[in-house]
């Protein structure tokens, strides 16, 4: 009975580790050709997983640092890259993983009342901080900008090649934001994420975009988790700069 108690405890995190390396929803816009996007993913788990359950790394006071580079080919094709690295007090600072996206979307010739888009993600990550350690991702993108107004979804689909959730198949992720422009440089936004797999992962951030110019991105929020397999508060911040070749 204590062996069945114990491994109930731990099913949530052996099926599906928490992704605290990316925390964005993405707008339809691709990076101008022949330019360059450096962002600098922070995340910091405030309250999450205290110890080391399944083999994964505690996410407690963990400090979870992705650098992402995005290359603009054309008007409409974009690629990016990540490398995801994680710093705690236990374990020092460790390189995680890599991913690459290719992205298009419908030009904007084409005058479509919504910005759409279609990347797909496809990477490693060490088997310290995910069970699944090769994943993939598509990801549809849909926004639109109604006069202070700012929404967009992201209804993801995930899977795994490699690891205990492969027999799941794909996996509904959905991600959305609706923000509001309180002034000319300050937007206030609402971000969710969630994870219908088993198990279930759902999240809800509070976040205020700064605009420094057209050549800078500035997110900053704090998230609640509300599911066993989540994180229950992560403080999130992203800086990108833009860079023309």
């Amino acid at each position: 009975m204590r062996l069945v108690i114990a491994l109930a405890a731990l099913a949530p995190w052996v099926a599906r580790a928490q992704d605290n390396y990316e925390i964005q929803v993405y707008g339809a816009h691709t990076v101008a050709r022949d330019s360059t996007m450096f962002e600098l993913h922070s995340n910091f788990t405030a309250d999450g997983r205290r110890a080391v359950q399944g083999g994964l790394w505690p996410t407690e006071d963990a400090e979870h640092e992705t650098l992402e580079i995005t290359h603009g080919w054309t008007p409409w094709f974009e690629t990016g890259f990540y490398v995801f690295t994680y710093a705690s007090g236990h374990e020092g600072w460790q390189w995680i993983g890599d991913h690459i996206r290719p992205r298009i979307r419908v030009p904007d010739s084409w005058n479509w009342p919504v910005g759409v888009s279609l990347s797909t993600e496809v990477g490693y990550q060490r088997p310290r901080v995910s069970q699944d350690t090769w994943t993939w991702e598509i990801r549809p993108i849909i926004d639109q900008t109604i006069g202070r107004w700012y929404w967009a979804i992201n209804p993801d689909l995930e899977r795994s090649f490699k690891g205990p959730t492969v027999t799941q198949g794909f996996v509904f992720a959905p991600n959305a934001t609706v923000g509001y422009d309180v002034t000319k440089k300050v937007n206030l936004a609402a971000e969710y994420y969630a994870s219908y797999g088993a198990p279930q992962q759902q999240q809800l951030f509070g976040c205020i975009n700064l605009d420094f110019g057209p050549q800078w991105e500035f997110n900053f929020g704090v998230g609640n988790g509300w599911t066993s397999a989540t994180d229950h508060v992560i403080i999130k911040m992203i800086l990108g700069r833009r860079v023309g070749f």
